[in-house]
């Protein structure tokens, strides 16, 4: 894989707590050098038969390629829903001061391969 590639993880969870936690030990391991977290979205979604309604919060993660199913997995592992949207968004195009400092940043996990 391309080490030099940057991809946005995208995720939901049910509350700003738990996006918060799951955001900062994601930063705190490495596997990404940031996460933007928006709060205060409404979601509808097919769940077992019935549409529901949900109050969610957004939470994008900023990654290596590389890392994308560590960060899947250690999502999975932290997350309430028993199927978390995680959706690895490939990036066209990365402004690249932004993505040296990125890759600086998960130089440590990546080496953990």
């Amino acid at each position: 894989m391309n080490t030099d590639r940057a991809v946005f993880v995208y995720t939901t969870y049910p509350s700003i707590v738990e996006a918060e936690a799951a955001g900062r030990a994601l930063v705190g391991e490495r596997l990404c050098a940031c996460v933007n977290i928006l709060p205060g979205m409404v979601s509808y979604y097919w769940w077992q038969g019935a549409v529901e309604r949900g109050e969610e919060a957004v939470m994008i993660v900023k990654t290596r390629a590389e890392l994308s199913e560590r960060v899947a997995s250690a999502i999975k592992d932290r997350h309430s829903y028993a199927v978390p949207a995680i959706i690895v968004i490939p990036l066209e195009s990365v402004d690249q001061p932004y993505l040296e400092w990125l890759m600086a940043e998960t130089e440590a996990a990546a080496g953990q391969g």
